[in-house]
């Protein structure tokens, strides 16, 4: 296929590996700034369950763990209907860096996907990445 698979960001955060660990892997973290709430059974095989005041929910299912260091989940591609079976994989990866933490993020699995539907799950998720890690950031700098 001629388009990508992955998207991947690379943060460089001020905070210890374990501070971003609880962000990326609590309740309380993914509740403040990956959704307005969420539910976590911290397992491979468990879920954690995002909502948003919109209404809008997303099931991740826990998929690799390896604490502080990596957390990985698939989830519903973006675009596609409720009923479609294919995901992609997400994985954290936390890297001590000086004082904090360097995060990689990297989500895989849309070389899956025909042409128009790559566009719409592709862009979105990439645009959603940029917002969503901002708001990382912001929530590990006690700004939300």
């Amino acid at each position: 296929m001629g388009f990508p698979d992955r998207i991947e960001r690379t943060l460089q955060l001020s905070q210890s590996p374990e501070r971003v660990w609880q962000a990326l892997t609590t309740a309380e973290g993914l509740g403040t700034w990956f959704g307005n709430s969420a539910e976590v059974d911290l397992r491979v095989g468990g879920t954690a369950k995002l909502s948003w005041t919109s209404g809008d929910s997303a099931t991740l299912t826990i998929e690799r763990l390896d604490e502080p260091r990596v957390f990985g989940y698939t989830w519903h591609i973006y675009g596609l209907p409720a009923e479609d079976p294919r995901r992609t994989y997400v994985e954290f990866t936390l890297a001590p860096s000086g004082g904090g933490t360097t995060l990689t993020v990297v989500e895989s699995g849309f070389a899956q996907l025909p042409d128009e539907q790559h566009k719409v799950s592709f862009g979105g998720n990439t645009t959603g990445w940029t917002s969503e890690l901002g708001e990382l950031v912001d929530y590990l700098d006690g700004k939300s």
